[in-house]
């Protein structure tokens, strides 16, 4: 339950802050790879002392100890993959089309990448209930994805 809890507060964080990530773009003031910039260096002191405060009680050890292969991993998966790529093309997409569009395309297709990768590549498993979800999570992104005629860039 307590993962619940935390997965809706970072939907809920993630959807007001989106919001105000769109106004800033929107206002051609700021280009989406300075917002990013900007985002990463006021969250990483931020992450950093909340690690220094939990990171005792939650971590099994310092990730430092970590084998070579977990280390790469945790660089090219979550830092460059997730953490650069995606953030580029999220923060690109949220320059050119609406939050209301965007936000739930990219957050939709995450879990349903996840859900492939993780039983191709972690073997978990996959079940009917599983699969009936990612097909409804196709089928709303397959709805959101077409532009309207009167939609703009912006």
């Amino acid at each position: 339950m307590l993962a619940v809890v935390f997965a809706a507060l970072a939907g809920l964080c993630w959807g007001i802050g989106e919001v105000f990530t769109k106004s800033v773009l929107h206002s051609k003031q700021v280009g989406p790879l300075a917002a990013i910039a900007v985002r990463s260096s006021v969250a990483i002191p931020i992450l950093w002392a909340v690690w220094a405060w939990l990171g005792r009680r939650t971590e099994p050890a310092p990730f430092w100890r970590a084998d070579a292969a977990t280390l790469w991993k945790l660089v090219l998966g979550s830092g460059v993959i997730a953490g650069a790529g995606g953030m580029a093309c999220f923060y690109i997409a949220l320059q050119l089309g609406e939050v209301s569009r965007v936000k739930p395309i990219a957050f939709a297709l995450a879990p349903v990448v996840g859900v492939i990768t993780a039983a191709v590549f972690l073997g978990e498993p996959v079940s009917v209930r599983k699969v009936l979800a990612i097909l409804l999570i196709v089928v709303g992104v397959v709805l959101l994805a077409p532009q309207s005629p009167h939609a703009t860039a912006n």
